[in-house]
């Protein structure tokens, strides 16, 4: 692991329930490019940070993106449908410097909507990972993506962002980088 390529950045994993993804339409293809984000961003050495909502009810976050993340990934419980509504994940984040989030998850037009809307008011740089959000009604993320975007929320596809980052195929990172992609 090696320090973050963009001081101050997390990548923020919004309610990746397996309770929700029976519901969500190509659920298999959605928790790959999770993981993919995950696994990219514990490479590069940014720090991810996991919500739940309700998961006493609801259960915990999908297992396999808890192993991608490793041992220092932080977990929070939530009942408010943004991230950012109460003081646990807000104070996780301030305490590591984090103002730029990276976000996954579901559902895109009630929990990540929700939170974007609430990082953007509390004046942090807010990156959605595309297709690594996922929706019941595609139509309503969509219109959720084009009210964010008019905010000034940026809105790319994993990868896209994540090159953006290795920037090079000298990068030290690049050979393990490739390999995350291929199992993406």
């Amino acid at each position: 692991m090696s320090e973050s390529p963009v001081p101050h950045l997390a990548l923020l994993v919004v309610d990746v329930q397996p309770t929700f993804l029976k519901a969500l339409p190509d659920a298999e293809s959605f928790l790959r490019r999770c993981a993919l984000a995950v696994g990219v961003a514990r490479l590069l050495g940014i720090p991810v940070f996991f919500t739940e909502q309700v998961p006493a009810k609801l259960g915990g976050t999908h297992p396999e993106l808890l192993q991608a993340a490793g041992p220092d990934a932080v977990v929070v419980g939530k009942t408010a449908f943004s991230a950012l509504a109460g003081d646990e994940l807000t104070t996780a984040l301030a305490s590591q410097g984090i103002n730029n989030l990276l976000i996954c998850g579901l559902e895109g037009p009630v929990c990540v909507y929700q939170t974007a809307v609430d990082a953007l008011r509390q004046e942090m740089g807010v990156t959605l990972l595309a297709d690594a959000i996922t929706a019941r009604r595609p139509a309503d993320q969509e219109t959720c993506f084009a009210m964010l975007r008019s905010h000034g929320v940026t809105i790319l596809p994993v990868e896209s962002v994540f090159y953006a980052m290795v920037r090079n195929a000298q990068s030290p990172h690049f050979r393990a980088f490739t390999e995350l992609v291929k199992q993406g």
